[in-house]
């Protein structure tokens, strides 16, 4: 593509790496930039190694050697305070509020897909790239974004928050790759990320837990341990402790069926714990709805769309659902089959095969 300019996202990993390799392969005019997110010279140990975390000063040492060897022109961007505010303190606020976050969501939203594309459209560049297994396809209505070819690394449900005129400037190159593909790209292209570990979840937490990283900002408070029925049955560490369909360590008193973690009582700062049947749900309330698709934006808005399949977390393989929308902006989903563990907080993501909707936050979930 002779002449189109873009600047390709590098987090330091083989999956931007081969990204940037495969668009200066076929002729664009490409620009590297790493975002700083996170400061880690803090934590640095007496080695001064950093570890294996996402945008560490190792992985934005890789990045700028991957565009040395293809020789482009490389940058690293500091968007530590965006990161701090936009993902960090609302994972922190999440969790105190009763919620499990997704960062990674948010991190594409507000820092990838905002503020980077902005700074790419500054540079006067024609897209941003990134390193993301997903496909983005042009249509009649705009653009469709679409599963990666490699269903054991597809991140579509990380993207949902994807306007259509974000993605008229994204490109996605390694979207219709296998991650094998992607690594034998590499070593033929010589690349030092060929063979480089995949980056830990949660980019930002070092601590052992991400309960220790929330304990070192926030105080724990304890609290009581209730069943479904209000009888107090042990005593918490600490809500942000807990997530939804827990059954270990949860120390209750007496004997009897397993109990699981079922719900959060944050004004009363109580833990609810129930049988795995009161694990299961009916359906959700969605709320802050981003339609990709305008078809569906339509339909749901002339009444509801049927035949949706719902996709509860990243792994989860989705459900056939029913969406409904409601007078406040939120949507109703019922499910065609009862769920286990809704989690309030996680996004549910709307797909039509491989199409990508749109999606939404759990708000609650719908008890059958």
């Amino acid at each position: 593509m002779q002449g189109k300019r873009v600047v390709v996202a590098m987090s330091g990993g083989v999956d931007s790496s081969v990204a940037l390799a495969i668009l200066k392969e076929k002729g664009y005019d490409c620009i590297g930039v790493s975002m700083r997110l996170w400061d880690y010279s803090k934590k640095e140990d007496s080695s001064g190694a950093t570890g294996g975390s996402c945008c560490s000063l190792d992985d934005l040492y890789d990045a700028r050697s991957v565009a040395d060897k293809l020789d482009v022109p490389f940058y690293t961007v500091n968007v530590e305070e965006v990161f701090s505010k936009e993902v960090v303190d609302y994972f922190v606020k999440s969790y105190m509020s009763g919620e499990t976050p997704n960062p990674c969501i948010k991190c594409n939203q507000a820092l990838k897909f905002e503020v980077l594309l902005k700074k790419a459209i500054a540079l006067e560049a024609d897209y941003l790239a990134t390193g993301h297994y997903a496909m983005i396809e042009s249509a009649e209505t705009g653009y469709r974004l679409l599963k990666g070819a490699d269903k054991d690394k597809d991140q579509s449900y990380f993207l949902f928050t994807m306007t259509g005129e974000q993605l008229s400037r994204v490109l996605f190159p390694v979207g219709d790759l296998t991650k094998n593909d992607v690594r034998a790209y590499a070593r033929r292209a010589g690349l030092r990320t060929s063979d480089k570990k995949e980056s830990q979840e949660i980019c930002f937490v070092e601590e052992p837990s991400y309960s220790d990283f929330l304990s070192s900002r926030v105080s724990s408070k304890k609290g009581e341990i209730a069943d479904t029925k209000g009888n107090v049955i042990g005593t918490h560490k600490g809500l942000f402790n807990y997530t939804i369909g827990q059954r270990r360590g949860l120390n209750l008193l007496g004997g009897g069926a397993p109990l699981y973690v079922s719900g959060m009582d944050t004004e009363n700062n109580r833990l609810i714990v129930g049988s795995i049947d009161e694990l299961y749900s009916e359906g959700l309330m969605a709320k802050d709805i981003n339609w990709i698709s305008p078809k569906a934006k339509d339909r749901v808005s002339r009444g509801g769309l049927n035949g949706v399949t719902s996709k509860l977390r990243y792994r989860h393989p989705g459900v056939d659902s029913i969406v409904t929308p409601m007078d406040d902006g939120r949507v109703k989903v019922i499910f065609k089959t009862l769920e286990k563990a809704v989690t309030p907080g996680q996004a549910v993501v709307f797909y039509s095969g491989v199409e990508v909707l749109g999606g939404g936050w759990i708000e609650e979930a719908i008890k059958k």
